[in-house]
């Protein structure tokens, strides 16, 4: 799906090091937060159970939604014991080890949120993701131009804002079982631009 030269990184160190220490901030502003808050009020159900990938202290869920169950996945234990919408949690590098401890479409979503650009193996972390999830769940993937540079692989570094969309688009229609792959977009130059790529898995 990515070349070697694409899947580079400009800080080849281990990212577990990288991500140690917790870093209890916002790395989007609060007018991208509070769209991605609306995103997932709109495609997510008060029953569903999520899996919240590659996330931190914070969730972006709506706080008047209980949902059934909210799993999270990060580098930094730390940060995912603070996040108050999960009810678990796991620790683990996607670069080093892409499969995911879950069964097989045992989740309604798949959440993403400003971390993508971090995935030297996309198309495995995206077959995994199309696994666990049940037939008709979402997955949303959502990004702005704010970034580690030096951990983004060198396909998100070297394009455009529409460019990067296109990577997670040809992410989900690399390893198939997606449909109604679209793209959601808000760019105020007043706030970070929001981007998000939002897909279902096929009923088959």
């Amino acid at each position: 799906m990515l070349s070697a030269a694409e899947r580079s990184k400009l800080d080849t160190g281990d990212d577990a090091r990288f991500y140690d220490s917790p870093r209890f901030v916002h790395h989007v502003d609060e007018r991208f937060r509070e769209r991605l808050t609306e995103l997932y009020r709109d495609e997510l159900t008060a029953d569903s159970v999520a899996l919240d990938l590659m996330s931190s202290w914070v969730s972006h869920l709506p706080d008047d939604v209980d949902y059934e169950r909210v799993v999270g996945h990060g580098l930094n234990r730390a940060e995912l014991a603070e996040n108050p919408r999960l009810d678990e949690f796991f620790v683990g590098n996607l670069n080093e080890t892409p499969s995911l401890p879950m069964e097989t479409a045992v989740v309604d979503a798949v959440l993403v949120a400003v971390s993508v650009q971090y995935l030297q193996r996309p198309g495995a972390v995206f077959a995994e993701i199309r696994r666990v999830l049940r037939p008709g769940g979402v997955c949303v993937v959502s990004f702005s131009n704010r970034m580690f540079a030096q951990k983004a692989i060198r396909a998100w570094r070297a394009t455009s804002m529409d460019g990067r969309a296109a990577l997670v688009r040809r992410y989900f229609e690399g390893v198939g079982g997606f449909e109604d792959v679209r793209v959601v977009s808000d760019v105020d130059s007043q706030s970070d631009p929001f981007y998000a790529v939002v897909a279902r898995r096929t009923s088959e």
